[in-house]
């Protein structure tokens, strides 16, 4: 992925009219931004999370490893008969909140409706133009990968996935921060590398 600078972002975001958390009245008004890169191979841990907050006058920024898109293996294996979910670029309001993912352990989990562009083929292509989209609520979470992934493969069947536990735990450090000033709601912005 090409270096993106934060102004660059919030540009992108205001040409899109999308909310952009700015009040540094309080720290941790996260902005989580996934930018999804633009080389489409499947499998690997290509994309970005920005996370980013006013700090009184001056952003703080992280930058962490995910997937946007699903691993090969539920590309060539879809739950849903109508294909694998890829998450579809925009802004989805109060999308999580900080939940069990799976039993298993915190993580951010859907709460509120985003839209999926089904990929149906069952081949090893990302689709992200198939002309099938479906609306609601999927189970699209913000979790883990297993420890210190190299690739997707069943880490995601669409959700956003960190490869690195480290950065995980990380993030949900600050995640708790912001629920605990701001409530446990969380706004999910996803663009794409060549709209920024």
């Amino acid at each position: 992925m090409k270096p993106i600078a934060l102004t660059a972002i919030i540009a992108a975001m205001e040409r899109e009219k999308y909310q952009i958390f700015e009040s540094g009245h309080k720290p941790y008004n996260l902005n989580l931004v996934g930018i999804r890169s633009s080389d489409p191979m499947p499998n690997v841990f290509s994309d970005q999370l920005w996370v980013f907050w006013k700090n009184k006058t001056n952003w703080d920024i992280n930058i962490y490893r995910i997937t946007t898109d699903p691993g090969l293996y539920w590309l060539q294996n879809p739950m849903n008969l109508n294909g694998t979910g890829i998450l579809k670029p925009g802004q989805y309001p109060g999308m999580w909140e900080i939940g069990i993912h799976n039993g298993k352990y915190e993580a951010l989990v859907q709460v509120s409706p985003c839209t999926l562009i089904r990929d149906y083929d069952r081949d090893n292509q990302l689709d992200y133009h198939s002309g099938r989209e479906e609306t609601g609520l999927f189970g699209v979470n913000l979790h883990r990968a297993g420890k210190d992934s190299a690739t997707v493969d069943r880490w995601s069947a669409g959700c956003q996935v960190f490869s690195q536990v480290r950065e995980f735990n990380e993030f949900m450090g600050l995640a708790r921060k912001a629920r605990d000033l701001w409530g446990n709601s969380f706004t999910y912005t996803l663009m794409e590398e060549e709209k920024i």
